[in-house]
């Protein structure tokens, strides 16, 4: 791991020693384990696929990346899914905040084609504590309620706790919904957007929806306070999500990830490694993964950020890049962009 990361993130460990987090009984098998890798040969493979539109044949993009990535009916067959969308807000004029119901409705028709025993979606909102009214205005709601898909708000879940494996924060364990207990496979599905405090916020940071409001507050402030870096870190590194979808047919731009301006890129990228996909992501929108922190802490310990350890798979990115706004007077937006 570089030195510049450690730097930079060593500082919650040192401020927040004390912050403890009151949580139940340590359960560390409970949580799905794939396997993350690691070491100087860790290799990843992202699917960057076109789509023009929302109205455009998604289920076709998402089963030509999933087919790409090697993801099989063998592997999907009889096993419950979890999709982690991102919902935020629900201004009826900027829906370009949440991952369009679109994009996950058509990620739960490829899993039930492959054989998923059941899909379900859940979410814990940060910002707005109300899941079922962001559900409902965001579009999503209706959708799920008509292809009889169970939602699940994570925030009100009692949960069961595991050991950090990040360790970049002083929490010694972290609190998952219960739930998880009995789901095969977690899919987080983000926004592709800038975040005014991470720099980006892609599929590791969606992470934090999945953590329960009921032990963490809203905005999850534990997390704010513990460092949303290193936050990030120890969440992906204990769940270890073992898929991505990330909607960025239209993204978000300069003030993210709520008050920024809609950004079209027409694309999909989806893959097994978020760290990967991630760095995928930035690549896009114009921005040097090396240059955000919670990427370059999980840099070939997570997952590579390296183009050459990163195996891209359908549009190739250079065809895809467009340039995202970012801010000059927020310091997260500052030296990220992309040479």
């Amino acid at each position: 791991m570089h030195d510049e990361a450690k730097n930079f993130l060593t500082w919650s460990r040192r401020q927040f020693l004390k912050l403890l987090l009151a949580s139940g009984s340590l359960a560390a098998s409970s949580l799905p384990q794939p396997s993350v890798g690691g070491g100087s040969e860790f290799h990843a493979q992202v699917f960057i696929g076109k789509a023009s539109a929302y109205g455009s044949n998604l289920r076709d993009v998402i089963a030509r990346g999933f087919h790409e990535l090697g993801v099989s009916p063998a592997e999907i067959k009889g096993k419950r899914i979890l999709l982690k969308p991102n919902l935020v807000e629900t201004h009826v004029e900027r829906a370009h905040i949440n991952t369009h119901p679109l994009v996950v409705r058509a990620a739960i028709e490829v899993f039930l084609s492959l054989g998923a025993r059941a899909v379900l979606v859940g979410e814990g909102p940060g910002h707005r504590q109300d899941a079922w009214q962001i559900l409902e205005e965001s579009g999503l709601g209706p959708i799920l309620h008509e292809d009889r898909i169970p939602f699940t708000n994570l925030n009100e879940q009692t949960g069961f706790s595991v050991a950090n494996q990040g360790r970049w924060t002083a929490l010694a364990t972290l609190t998952f919904p219960r739930m998880f207990r009995d789901i095969d496979w977690i899919v987080s599905m983000p926004k592709l957007k800038t975040h005014h405090w991470a720099g980006v916020t892609l599929s590791m940071k969606n992470l934090f929806g999945v953590m329960p409001g009921l032990y963490y507050g809203w905005p999850k402030n534990v997390f704010h306070h513990q460092g949303i870096h290193q936050s990030i870190v120890d969440i992906t590194a204990t769940l270890k999500p073992h898929f991505s979808i990330v909607d960025g047919i239209v993204g978000m731009e300069g003030d993210g990830p709520i008050m920024g301006t809609p950004k079209p890129m027409g694309v999909l990228a989806m893959g097994r490694n978020l760290t990967a996909v991630d760095a995928t992501c930035a690549r896009l929108m114009g921005i040097d993964p090396y240059k955000v922190p919670y990427l370059l802490a999980a840099d070939e310990w997570l997952g590579p950020l390296g183009e050459a350890r990163i195996v891209q798979r359908g549009e190739p990115i250079w065809s895809m890049r467009q340039d995202f706004a970012l801010l000059e007077d927020v310091p997260a937006h500052q030296g990220l962009r992309l040479g």
